[in-house]
């Protein structure tokens, strides 16, 4: 008594293998992920030179519309600038300050990795 094979094209009628091991189970196909667009070094740096000029355009009316003159004191210092000037000094200075907690954040982080690193952990 052999099972003669199924013609091609005719639909299958045999059950599914079972999960008790008597019949080897295929193991399921890998699904491809979909496929976005591209993204590359080149689209990447021209949304950010569009985003860049945007921001560049915004300056610039902010600088026009706030071009009245302000006396300025800080530290014994007098100066008379323009009031966007003296805002936009303010922002970079901000921005310097940013960066220069998060560069000593990231180094101090650096440090410790190395250090454990190099140091065996405890139960070896």
């Amino acid at each position: 008594m052999t099972a003669s094979a199924a013609p091609t094209g005719a639909p299958n009628t045999l059950p599914d293998p079972s999960a008790n091991g008597s019949a080897p189970q295929t193991p399921p196909r890998p699904q491809t992920p979909p496929r976005g667009p591209l993204r590359t070094k080149i689209s990447s740096m021209y949304t950010a030179l569009i985003a860049g000029i945007a921001i560049l355009i915004v300056v610039v009316i902010f600088v026009i519309q706030n071009a009245s003159a302000v006396n300025i004191s800080f530290l014994g210092a007098h100066l008379r600038l323009s009031l966007a000037v003296a805002l936009l000094l303010a922002v970079i200075g901000g921005a310097l300050l940013m960066a220069a907690a998060g560069t000593a954040r990231i180094t101090q982080l650096r440090r410790i990795m190395r250090r454990d690193r190099h140091q065996p952990t405890p139960g070896q």
